[in-house]
């Protein structure tokens, strides 16, 4: 007979919370005949290392160089109520749930008129087609899973490296962009 299992949080590469087991199993009865059709989930626990995630900039791909605790905040963060101290943060991580979420931009713009001059950070479902406006709004560099850098490589993120040639925008307004 097994006993209860009680779930282990983990996190995903973005950052989120994963339970590795359901925490609603229940343990099977004491009465209940051992066996009994009791479906058994296995798991591929080859990979002990998590990888690391991707660092994206105008100049590609990149390992994470960044050695000091960053500022994490959440998409929905109000910026009347940011955490003691932030404007003196090396760097600001702002968590991006899902790549329909764009709440982080706001975010990013925000904190660059707020006078942040920090590095800003873009974590978790960017996709390639959102670098230039991530960009745009202030980010330096996007934070991505392996996995995401696998599905769209390298070279459909420097596509849009050149982020101020495309100011959509800025050419409808007459403005050129900055060199």
């Amino acid at each position: 007979m097994r006993g209860k299992e009680t779930p282990e949080v983990e996190f995903s590469p973005e950052g989120v919370e994963v339970l590795t087991t359901d925490p609603e199993s229940k343990a099977p009865e004491a009465d209940a005949p051992t066996g009994a059709s009791e479906e058994t989930q296995v798991t591929d626990t080859q990979e002990t290392e998590p990888r690391d995630n991707v660092i994206v900039t105008d100049r590609g791909f990149g390992p994470d160089h960044f050695n000091a605790e960053p500022l994490d905040l959440g998409s929905d963060t109000d910026l009347g109520a940011l955490p003691e101290g932030w404007e003196h943060a090396a760097m600001i991580r702002i968590a991006f749930p899902s790549f329909n979420d764009g709440r982080g931009f706001t975010l990013a713009a925000g904190l660059r008129a707020k006078g942040f001059e920090g590095r800003l950070r873009a974590r978790g479902h960017v996709i390639a087609d959102q670098y230039a406006m991530a960009r745009r709004a202030g980010f330096d560099e996007v934070e991505i899973s392996p996995e995401l850098a696998e599905r769209q490589p390298e070279p459909q993120w420097l596509a849009r490296a050149d982020w101020r040639a495309h100011d959509y925008q800025a050419r409808l307004r007459g403005r050129r962009p900055a060199a």
